[in-house]
């Protein structure tokens, strides 16, 4: 039941990318005391639990439902339930629904508390031979076929890393894409299914690297080395 007498609070939980041994102490402790977990899909958050060995409540906050569901869920902490939000892995909110439910809370003042762990950005940047001291998280590029390459181009003038994801089977348009824009030598740093047992890390041209994934469908980072001194290309 919520506690009346006090605020609840919300915990930010990183799940496995990959691997459900990545899993930290403190986050299976909070997985398994909070009131409710806040996951994007309830099959996906149910099987992780599962492998856990957790029981506990699921909500679900995506992108369909978080402006209804966030004030809601909003409304169930302030009244004084704790609850942790995870995403489907990884570190929750970067990239994945949740940026409207903290806003909620910070406007109530509600706490919030990261409860850090596996992320992939993060893995994949500890893989970089060339400096990352400063570099560019370009995300997603757009799914219109006639705004790709535009999302692209704007990024050919930085000097440093930067950064970009995409859904499994657009790995080959996207390699595709980059060499199109940036040159069949431009070099890069591929990290595809990172802590699973097919784990791959390609780094070099991204011509070399296209012959050796084509066609493929992995779950993936690229990483652009721009490092107009640094790099080897």
């Amino acid at each position: 039941m919520p506690n009346q007498s006090k605020t609840g609070k919300l915990f930010i939980v990183a799940t496995p990318i990959g691997n459900p041994k990545d899993i930290t102490l403190r986050a299976l402790d909070i997985l398994k005391k909070v009131d409710a977990v806040i996951c994007e899909e309830y099959r996906q958050g149910d099987r992780l639990l599962h492998k856990l060995g957790i029981e506990n409540t699921l909500l679900t906050l995506n992108e369909h439902n978080e402006k209804e569901e966030a004030s809601n869920i909003a409304f169930r902490i302030a009244k004084g339930e704790t609850m942790a939000i995870i995403s489907d892995s990884g570190t929750p909110v970067f990239a994945d629904p949740g940026q409207h439910l903290l806003e909620q809370l910070y406007q109530m003042e509600i706490p919030v508390s990261p409860i850090p762990g596996p992320a992939s950005l993060m893995a994949a940047l500890s893989l970089c031979d060339f400096p990352i001291d400063r570099f560019v998280f370009a995300g997603f590029p757009p799914r219109k076929d006639h705004l790709r390459a535009p999302f692209l181009e704007k990024y050919k003038g930085e000097n440093g890393p930067v950064i970009l994801m995409d859904t499994p089977y657009r790995l080959t348009k996207l390699l595709n894409e980059v060499a199109a824009v940036f040159g069949k030598q431009q070099e890069i740093l591929l990290a595809c299914d990172m802590t699973l047992k097919n784990e791959h890390i390609y780094r070099g041209k991204v011509v070399d690297i296209l012959a050796s994934v084509t066609g493929q469908k992995r779950e993936f980072i690229l990483i652009l080395n721009l490092n107009r001194k640094q790099g080897r290309s």
